[in-house]
């Protein structure tokens, strides 16, 4: 099974699923944007964009990535990774649906305001990451139109990371 927590930069996705890993027995975090940096390594590089989920070969990558992972080890995989655009999401959830592997998708969910307030105090990259800022507004559009009907929101506004993990296990192990 994969437990896949979208959601925006800053709405805690990646201090959860250490959180998550902790909780649910057998399982283990895979992150997708290692997949995404190994394409950025190559050289000389892809065609340029500002998201690597934007390359084509990105999104089946990642299926098979979990589908090896999850055949060598079975158990849980605990996947903290942003997808917004629709498209991208349907074909890592139809490709993994191919495989038979179970997806639990969840969105970590807070509002404006607590996610401005969470980048401006980031310390992985900075207060006032640009990069984190962008995502506000396509994160809002995707929770407007699909995203949210997609998935099972869990806001964080009010929770902290081990609140949000144990609703996440907790919905998991039921």
């Amino acid at each position: 099974m994969i437990v896949w927590l979208n959601g925006t930069h800053g709405a805690g996705k990646t201090t959860t699923s250490a959180l998550v890993q902790q909780l649910i027995p057998d399982s283990r975090v895979f992150d997708a944007e290692k997949v995404g940096e190994t394409l950025m390594d190559i050289k000389p590089g892809l065609p340029a964009t500002d998201n690597f989920q934007h390359w084509p070969p990105w999104r089946p990558l990642v299926v098979e990535t979990a589908r090896h992972i999850l055949d060598y080890t079975s158990g849980t995989l605990v996947m903290p990774m942003t997808v917004l655009v629709e498209q991208y999401w349907r074909e890592i959830s139809s490709g993994l649906a191919q495989h038979d592997i179970p997806v639990r998708h969840f969105v970590l969910h807070a509002d404006q305001d607590t996610l401005r307030a969470r980048i401006a105090g980031d310390t992985v990259l900075g207060p006032n990451s640009p990069f984190r800022l962008q995502y506000l507004k396509p994160y809002a559009e995707a929770a407007r139109t699909w995203l949210h009907a997609e998935a099972e929101v869990v806001d964080t506004t009010h929770l902290t990371p081990a609140q949000a993990a144990q609703q996440i296990a907790k919905a998991v192990k039921n």
